[in-house]
């Protein structure tokens, strides 16, 4: 018999207990069903993740300051440091750090490892406005290189641009008067700040970009100027300001290999904690929220592996009473020179194709479903995180799916199969069954 012989002989046998194989397929169904939406479920979750890390950073460069002695800031009274400012840490400690200035730049860029090394400059903005609309309070957030905003409509600052240009938050839109994002896009703001005379300058830029609301993007809001505007901002702020006072950070970016491995940047970190500094990267800021996501995940798909190996017992059960009731077939196709191993390999086939239908149904409305769920959801419990798809599928993942629940069948269909493949033929004719 060939090999499409077999299959299609599989096919047909696998339907003779129509009840039975309906039976089986609807519990590997369950199965599949939930792995999809889980394994779904996870993918979404960790791409919107991905996205936030991108949007607040760059994966390649780590955020450095400089902790004081005592830098937690504790319950009660803490001693005035000079020269000293506090900051929020890890998680919702709150520490006092010290600024840095060119010296401190120096001493990073000699670390072995380290590419490039900046300091961040601090500028504070009193204001947006649109001509003579109401002004609203406003942040700025200078980009680094490799960040990639989620913008709403648009596009990022442009670095190599002479003018000014600006990405502004998506909240802002409607209260400066624009007619949706795409109505912001090559419209001018006024930016207010103060300088160190206590004057307050304005400047005009275009905007180029609308950001969505993320954890990148809260509260009142951050702005995004490009390299240029970053600039003329810092240069009005620091008219009137002491040069004693200029050319300190209270925060540096400092830059290692895109190809580094956690052990690398690990490493990195405990040399600049002895250095007396405190380095961090994105993706530790929100590793924690990430490891809970995948433990999850990892939870609600053992259940759905549990469910699998329950219909595999299932598969089990079918094939061994299909044996038994083809018992005298069995004997005929042996009697008539198919050997032991076609036969193993057809009841095996039976098993895997069963296995196949179950997850095949199971993940076609696991996808359907998950869709559905994500949009409503998406619209409504979740309409505060602009961008997250909750229930996203990635074609490797769901091709997985199938084949580990084919495996899963096919391992179920051996003790059967082997059972087949041993029928003696003599004993098997004379079987009435």
């Amino acid at each position: 018999m060939r090999a499409v012989d077999l299959i299609v002989t599989a096919i047909r046998s696998t339907f003779r207990s129509m009840t039975r194989t309906i039976l089986t397929i609807l519990a590997i169904f369950v199965g599949a069903f939930t792995l999809t939406l889980t394994t779904g479920l996870g993918t979404g979750i960790n791409a919107y993740i991905d996205d936030t890390v991108a949007s607040l950073g760059a994966n390649d460069v780590m955020s450095v300051t400089k902790p004081t002695e005592d830098a937690s800031l504790g319950t009660g009274p803490r001693e005035y440091v000079p020269d000293a400012t506090t900051t929020n840490g890890r998680g919702n400690s709150v520490t006092t750090i010290e600024y840095m200035d060119q010296s401190d730049l120096d001493t990073l860029s000699e670390i072995d490892g380290v590419v490039a090394v900046e300091g961040v400059a601090q500028i504070s903005a009193d204001f947006i406005a649109v001509g003579e609309g109401i002004p609203y309070v406003v942040g700025v957030t200078p980009l680094v290189d490799g960040q990639s905003l989620q913008l709403a409509a648009g596009e990022q600052p442009d670095d190599a641009s002479e003018g000014f240009e600006v990405v502004i938050p998506v909240t802002y839109v409607d209260p400066l008067g624009f007619d949706g994002a795409a109505g912001a896009i090559g419209a001018s703001v006024d930016l207010g700040l103060t300088d160190g005379n206590g004057d307050q300058q304005v400047i005009s830029a275009t905007v180029v970009g609308v950001a969505e609301e993320t954890f990148s993007l809260s509260g009142t809001g951050n702005i995004s100027p490009n390299e240029a505007l970053e600039q003329a901002l810092v240069d009005v702020q620091s008219v009137g300001v002491p040069d004693e006072d200029l050319g300190t950070f209270a925060q540096v970016n400092l830059w290692v290999p895109a190809d580094w491995s956690d052990d690398e940047i690990a490493a990195l970190e405990d040399e600049l904690a002895d250095l007396g500094y405190e380095g961090t990267t994105v993706a530790e800021q929100l590793g924690a929220f990430t490891d809970v996501i995948d433990g999850i995940v990892l939870i609600l798909n053992g259940f759905a592996v549990i469910a699998l190996l329950a219909a595999g017992f299932g598969i089990v059960n079918t094939l061994l009473m299909s044996v038994q009731e083809r018992t005298r077939e069995i004997g005929l196709m042996k009697a008539m020179g198919m050997g032991s191993g076609r036969v193993f390999t057809l009841f095996s086939l039976e098993a895997t194709f069963i296995g196949f239908l179950g997850s095949a149904i199971g993940v076609l409305i696991g996808m359907v479903a998950g869709s559905i769920a994500s949009r409503v959801l998406g619209r409504t419990v979740l309409s505060g995180l602009p961008g997250l798809q909750l229930i996203a599928f990635d074609p490797l993942a769901i091709a997985t799916i199938i084949v580990v629940v084919m495996v899963i069948a096919f391992l179920a269909g051996t003790i059967p199969a082997l059972r087949a493949a041993r029928q003696d033929p003599v004993t098997s004719l004379r079987y009435e069954g």
